[in-house]
């Protein structure tokens, strides 16, 4: 009996400390590797924001993948410059950001921010639930490590532009220009796309179409920061 007990207990050990994490390594790599080229095509924040208006009858959701060939520039230096400036230059977690708002917090006594990376957003939007709790968190760093390591810097910006939460129903670049101002992304101009961008931290109640006296503040912030700010290589100018 006792060997017994003993020989289970080593079967468990073996299952919880050797099999489950083997399994789940392999599984969100071929997760990682097969979405490096596929298009995102659900997420959970979907899912999720399907259940919550599942009685709204007005709601519906609104997404259509593009490549980032096919996203204004302007876009991308919008979000760059509204949520993430070190994008080119951090590993998926800006340490930079995060010791400058514990310094402030300490200092000045500032509330403490999320301080959440595009490659955060990124990892959080496609492979989470968001729920606030530490696993998630933990889960988080995880994926981020995975897509910095794996997709790239160019393909993390594609797929946040394609699976973001831009409005109510509304998900993904694409899908914002057209419900917004009835234009594909690609033609979306400099105004047009830090309205949007602005939008991002509470797009549910936030539109570019209603813009409140601290919205159009904002906006001139960032319409003056982006000839400023350091972007990747590879993102292009704005068509003619």
């Amino acid at each position: 009996m006792r060997r017994s007990s003993r020989k289970k207990k080593k079967s468990l050990l073996y299952w919880l400390l050797v099999r489950i994490p083997f399994w789940w390594i392999a599984c969100s790599l071929a997760l990682v590797l097969l979405l490096k080229w596929a298009p995102v095509l659900y997420t959970p924040l979907m899912l999720k924001r399907s259940v919550e208006y599942r009685s709204d009858a007005d709601f519906h959701t609104r997404k259509r993948w593009v490549p980032l060939e096919q996203i204004s520039p302007e876009m991308v230096k919008a979000v760059i410059t509204t949520e993430d400036t070190r994008f080119g230059d951090h590993r998926g977690i800006d340490w930079t950001e995060l010791r400058l708002m514990w310094k402030a917090h300490q200092d000045r006594g500032k509330e403490i921010r999320g301080c959440s990376t595009i490659s955060q957003q990124t990892a959080k939007n496609v492979f989470t639930t968001g729920s606030s709790t530490v696993l998630r968190k933990v889960a988080e760093v995880y994926w981020v490590w995975l897509i910095e390591w794996i997709w790239g810097k160019e393909r993390i910006m594609e797929v946040y532009l394609n699976v973001a939460e831009m409005g109510k129903g509304i998900y993904g670049a694409e899908a914002a220009a057209r419900a917004y101002y009835e234009i594909p992304a690609e033609k979306l101009n400099r105004s047009q796309a830090v309205s949007i961008a602005i939008c991002l931290p509470n797009p549910i109640t936030r539109s570019p179409l209603k813009p409140t006296a601290y919205s159009r503040k904002r906006q001139a912030q960032v319409m003056s920061l982006i000839p400023k700010v350091k972007y990747p290589d590879w993102v292009g100018e704005t068509k003619k």
